[in-house]
C-alpha cells in the first residue's frame, strides 16, 4: 500500500505538470457548456422535445475521459516503454504493473474530476435537472468509460515509440473529440456527418448517456451497449495479447 501511495505521489505530480491537459480535459468542457447555455441553451435541438443544454451536459461529461484515454494513457505508456522507464522498474521493488495501475488510477481520477466539474456547473450555475436516471447515468458512464480506456490501453500496446504513439493518439483524439459529438452538439452536425460519426465508439457511448439522461434506463439503446461492449472487450484481448514491457 505504501508503495502504491508513493507512485501515485509521483504520477499525480506529474500530472500537475501538465497544464494543457489540465485545461482541455477538466477546464474546456465547463466553459464549453457555459458557452452552449449563453447561445442555446435553451433552445430545442432539431427533431427533439429537448433543449441544446440537456444534450450538451452528459456529452461534455465525457471529454475527460476522451483526454486521458487518447492522449494521457497511451502517450505515458509508450513514453515509459521508450525511454526503458517499464524495464527498469523490473529491477525495483516497485513492479511495472504497479506503476502501470496507478497512472489508470490518476486518469480515472482526472476524467471523474472532470464530470463533476461539469456536473457542479450545470446544478449550480445553469439550474440543470436530470429528467432521467443518475443511478443508471452513472452506471453508463463507467462502461463507457471502461470501453474508451481498453481502446486507449490498445493503443498503447501496439504503439511501440513515442513517436508512434502521437500520431496515433493526434487521429484518434481530434476526430473523437470533435465529430462525435463530446465538444459540437452532434444535433447540428448535417446528416452525413450524423452517418460517419455515429461510427465513432464515443458517439455510441454520448448517445447512451443521452437517452440514459433524457429519459431513463428503460431507453437503453441495446446496439450502443453492445457496441461498446464489442470495442472494450476488443481493447482488452488486444492490449493483452500484444502488450510488452520494452
Amino acid at each position: 500500500m505504501r508503495k502504491y501511495l508513493t507512485v501515485l505521489r509521483v504520477e499525480g505530480k506529474l500530472s500537475l505538470r501538465t497544464p494543457d491537459g489540465l485545461f482541455f480535459g477538466i477546464g474546456m468542457p465547463m466553459a464549453v457548456l457555459l458557452l452552449i447555455s449563453m447561445l442555446v441553451g435553451n433552445q430545442q435541438v432539431r427533431g427533439g422535445d429537448y433543449t441544446f443544454m440537456q444534450s450538451s451536459y452528459p456529452a461534455l461529461a465525457t471529454v475527460g475521459i476522451c483526454a486521458t484515454a487518447f492522449m494521457g494513457l497511451p502517450l505515458t505508456i509508450s513514453d515509459y516503454r521508450d525511454k526503458k522507464i517499464l524495464k527498469h522498474f523490473f529491477t525495483t521493488p516497485t513492479s511495472p504493473l504497479l506503476l502501470l495501475g496507478v497512472h489508470v488510477t490518476v486518469c480515472v481520477l482526472t476524467a471523474l474530476a472532470s464530470a463533476l466539474g461539469v456536473t457542479l456547473v450545470a446544478m449550480l450555475v445553469l439550474d440543470y435537472r436530470m429528467p432521467g436516471s443518475w443511478l443508471g447515468f452513472i452506471g453508463s458512464y463507467f462502461l463507457v468509460m471502461l470501453s474508451m480506456y481498453s481502446i486507449g490501453m490498445m493503443m498503447a500496446s501496439l504503439c511501440k515509440t513515442i513517436k508512434q504513439a502521437n500520431l496515433v493518439c493526434n487521429l484518434v483524439y481530434f476526430p473523437m473529440l470533435f465529430l462525435s459529438g463530446a465538444v459540437i452538439p452532434y444535433e447540428i452536425f448535417p446528416n452525413g456527418m450524423q452517418k460517419l460519426a455515429s461510427i465513432l465508439p464515443l458517439t455510441q457511448g454520448i448517445q447512451l448517456l443521452k437517452l440514459v439522461s433524457l429519459e431513463g434506463v428503460d431507453s437503453l439503446p441495446l446496439f450502443s451497449l453492445l457496441y461498446l461492449l464489442i470495442f472494450g472487450i476488443l481493447g482488452i484481448l488486444v492490449s493483452a495479447k500484444t502488450f510488452r514491457w520494452e
